[in-house]
């Protein structure tokens, strides 16, 4: 199926593809870029800060942490880029998909590097990694946002998003990137990964095939006289991260020979094996014990933030009150943190992945995660959580409000398709005294007991993916210190079972790497881990110059990066393959 190319437009001079003219500088900047009309912001403001938020979610671009210099490209890159809104067959919603072409498109050598967006972020949302690597090698590259994505609907305005990003009311004509159903007393915020009603994780690789074959129809439009572009013709690589990397690997399963390699880094993958389990799964159990458990961990060993001080009533508070709801044994604090932890060590949790999972802890992401995921895969809508959650503005008590115009205007370049963020909250109507949060977080635990015939059991049974197809090169690469989407939970159980099956997939495990580069810019994370991003790309490299025939596919690796210190990052630090 072709999908029409709805907007094109040229990004050369001080408005480049890869990163809208900002450059390494202008991503380091401490604020975003600003809106002349903070209400109202351009189609080309919200771009340049879409893409400032995309790279500085993703990438280390700290002064010491190497990227431009040691791996990594933000070399301008000119050329146009083809967007359009794009529907599954059967799916209620659209997601978005677009392809950034360079000038230097080698038509001789003709190159689609095709991503999802991690997380639930927009669909730029992995331009650190695939658009850092296939633009300056004059590949297209193609996204998807995956039918997640910042393209809130307001409630209380009655507006939406349009394909430009900005925003428009659903009565003037123009399609919106989401639209959801709710009924008119409906206040507050819908987000398309949690009301679409589509249970996006089902279709991921159905996402990236439909952003792949839309690379097709917009390269032929970009260069007509060179027409057609077909899967044969054009070499296709998918790569992706997190989510993206769980995504790429949905489409790696394909029977259909349109994709050429995979690179899927820290992927959330579920494939039903030995040790396996579902992020929800362990994502609430997280949500639930981990705050008590990391009072067990001495206290040397846990990175900052979140600040032990300010955290360790909290935890305390939590040991408590699982004591109370006989979830954890023990009459002291010391005792009850020592429950959760061998709980949590007896499901498969590292020490490394605990010590990680902090971050997650203090940003309070794994009730976030189990609040979105717990609606899409139960399918409900606006106002129908199987919990009652919901999102809005807040005020400072955390009630809610109706949202003003320039937060609602900043939702596209600034939100990552989750709340808490860009100005918008979780509902909790369970919240109470005196662990204000672990009401709701009981409900969404609790619903991994419904019937197999629920609709939440059945919209997470959808998310189980199958083995890659048989000689298709895949690298799956993980950090061991992974502490939001555990390697143990994820690849490792997925490798084991596609090598066990034949299969042409090549694991890389890294030493002293987590989930987030980002956070590497904060000194108790970037001394401790090395960045993942210098992994993806060396695969990518590792796999081009295969599909080439001038070398053979990497092979298994634990790789030994050393923990780069208080000083700044060096080559040999990364132990990178050969």
């Amino acid at each position: 199926m072709m999908i029409e190319v709805q907007r094109q437009t040229e990004h050369r001079g001080s408005d480049d593809l890869l990163t809208a003219g900002l450059g390494l500088e202008g991503l380091r900047a401490m604020t975003p870029p600003a809106f002349a009309d903070p209400a109202a912001p351009t189609a080309a403001e919200l771009r340049r800060r879409s893409v400032w938020n995309s790279w500085r979610g993703i990438a280390d671009l700290s002064a010491t942490g190497g990227y431009g210099e040691l791996y990594g490209s933000v070399a301008a890159v000119p050329g146009r880029e083809f967007s359009a809104f794009a529907t599954l067959p059967g799916a209620r919603q659209p997601h978005r998909v677009m392809l950034q072409v360079p000038d230097d498109f080698d038509l001789d050598k003709r190159c689609v590097v095709v991503t999802a967006s991690s997380g639930s972020r927009g669909v730029d949302g992995s331009i650190a990694v695939a658009g850092a690597w296939g633009l300056p090698r004059g590949c297209a590259v193609a996204y998807t946002d995956k039918g997640a994505g910042t393209d809130y609907f307001d409630l209380d305005s009655g507006t939406g998003v349009l394909l430009d990003g900005t925003r428009g009311d659903p009565d003037a004509g123009y399609p919106l990137a989401f639209l959801p159903q709710a009924g008119g007393a409906a206040s507050g915020v819908a987000f398309k990964h949690a009301h679409s009603g589509d249970n996006p994780e089902a279709d991921w690789g159905l996402h990236v095939r439909q952003a792949a074959e839309f690379a097709l129809t917009a390269l032929e439009r970009a260069f007509p006289q060179a027409a057609p572009f077909t899967f044969d013709n054009t070499r296709v690589i998918a790569v992706g991260l997190s989510n993206g990397g769980g995504a790429v690997l949905r489409a790696a399963s394909d029977p259909e020979p349109w994709l050429d390699a995979v690179v899927a880094a820290e992927p959330n993958v579920y494939f039903d094996g030995p040790g396996a389990r579902t992020l929800y799964d362990y994502a609430t159990e997280a949500g639930l014990l981990m705050p008590c458990a990391l009072l067990h961990l001495p206290i040397d060993t846990l990175p900052q933030p979140p600040l032990r001080a300010q955290s360790e009533p909290l935890w305390t508070a939590r040991c408590a009150t699982l004591r109370a709801a006989g979830l954890v044994q023990g009459d002291t604090p010391a005792a009850q943190a020592q429950s959760a932890h061998a709980q949590l060590k007896a499901g498969g949790w590292s020490d490394e992945a605990l010590v990680a999972g902090v971050l997650s802890v203090g940003f309070d992401l794994w009730r976030a995660v189990a609040v979105t995921y717990a609606s899409a895969y139960a399918g409900t809508g606006v106002g129908a959580h199987p919990c009652g959650f919901g999102f809005s503005a807040q005020e400072a008590d955390f009630s809610p409000r109706a949202a003003r115009a320039d937060e609602r205007a900043s939702w596209f370049s600034d939100g990552t398709g989750i709340a808490p963020g860009a100005g918008v909250g979780i509902i909790d109507p369970a919240m109470a005294p005196p662990d204000f949060t672990l009401p709701g977080l009981l409900c969404l635990r609790g619903l991994l007991d419904l019937p197999a015939d629920s609709d939440f059991a059945r919209g997470l049974a959808a998310t189980r993916a199958d083995l890659p197809r048989a000689g298709l090169p895949v690298v799956v690469i993980h950090g061991l210190g992974d502490g939001l989407v555990p390697a143990a939970f994820s690849s490792a159980p997925y490798v084991a079972a596609a090598q066990a099956a034949g299969r042409e997939v090549r694991y890389w495990q890294v030493r002293n790497a987590q989930h987030f580069d980002a956070f590497l810019a904060l000194p108790a994370y970037g001394s401790r881990y090395v960045p993942m991003l210098p992994y993806v790309y060396a695969a990518l490299d590792q796999v081009q110059a295969h599909l080439d025939g001038q070398a053979a596919l990497p092979a298994n690796a634990v790789l030994e990066a050393a923990a780069r210190g208080a000083g700044p990052l060096q080559t040999g630090q990364l132990a990178l393959p050969r």
